[in-house]
């Protein structure tokens, strides 16, 4: 994996009570689907939803870290680098987050993709899990991960929001959408022996007249295909 989120801590301005303690604080703040609502620690955005009910978010911060929030003056800008504190999450559940930072904007990986990532294959459903309930969706981009066939499936912000943030960072949804209904999971170059998940910025390269279909993993390797090193489509 690279670039670890919990590698990425910039602490930010840090609000204290009266009594010195430091305190979790919640601002506005603008991200690309509209403003949103945003919990910081002394380490980094900590818990992030949609602008909304502000008592319901303060509960379910509560809820989730056991600690209150209080207004606070500067919120940080939304993006993949903005600062995050992930350390009220599970050891799994920084793994699977920490994955899915490293898909490239404009890309997607299947569920299971992340699954291997985190040296758990067997675990899609849980991974499915965690990312359901990612804390700090639109800086981990949780919008990329699909399902197996490569349908972009369901999203914490909607369908429609998923399909915007992809399309926004250059995902060719149209020929992602042609792979599905094609049921391919992998392209191939002829000229290479290279397969790769279909939104690889590599297999977006291959020509027609290149590029070779699998409908699974085993199928390319029985080709003599070997996987792509930068997507690692696994096998």
């Amino acid at each position: 994996m690279t670039d670890s989120l919990l590698a990425r801590l910039s602490p930010p301005a840090v609000e204290k009570d009266l009594s010195g303690a430091v305190m979790d604080t919640f601002t506005t703040t603008a991200g690309p689907l509209g403003d949103v609502l945003v919990a910081s620690s002394a380490e980094g955005v900590t818990y992030l939803r949609p602008v909304g009910d502000v008592d319901g978010f303060r509960a379910e911060y509560r809820r989730r870290l056991g600690r209150p929030l209080v207004p606070g003056t500067t919120g940080p800008s939304i993006g993949a680098r903005t600062p995050v504190d992930l350390r009220a999450c599970s050891s799994f559940e920084r793994d699977v987050l920490d994955a899915t930072a490293s898909i490239p904007a404009g890309q997607t990986r299947p569920y299971g993709w992340v699954a291997r990532e985190v040296g758990s294959p067997a675990a899609v459903r849980a991974v499915g899990t965690v990312l359901a309930r990612n804390p700090v969706p639109l800086i981990v981009p949780c919008h990329r991960v699909t399902k197996a066939d490569g349908s972009l499936g369901r999203y914490m912000l909607g369908e429609e929001a998923k399909a915007r943030l992809l399309a926004d960072e250059g995902a060719d949804l149209e020929g992602l959408a042609a792979f599905t209904a094609a049921r391919t999971v992998l392209v191939g170059s002829d000229t290479t022996g290279i397969a790769c998940l279909p939104s690889c910025h590599h297999a977006r390269r291959i020509t027609d007249a290149h590029r070779v279909s699998f409908r699974s993993a085993a199928a390319a390797r029985d080709a003599g295909y070997r996987g792509c090193t930068v997507c690692r489509p696994g096998w």
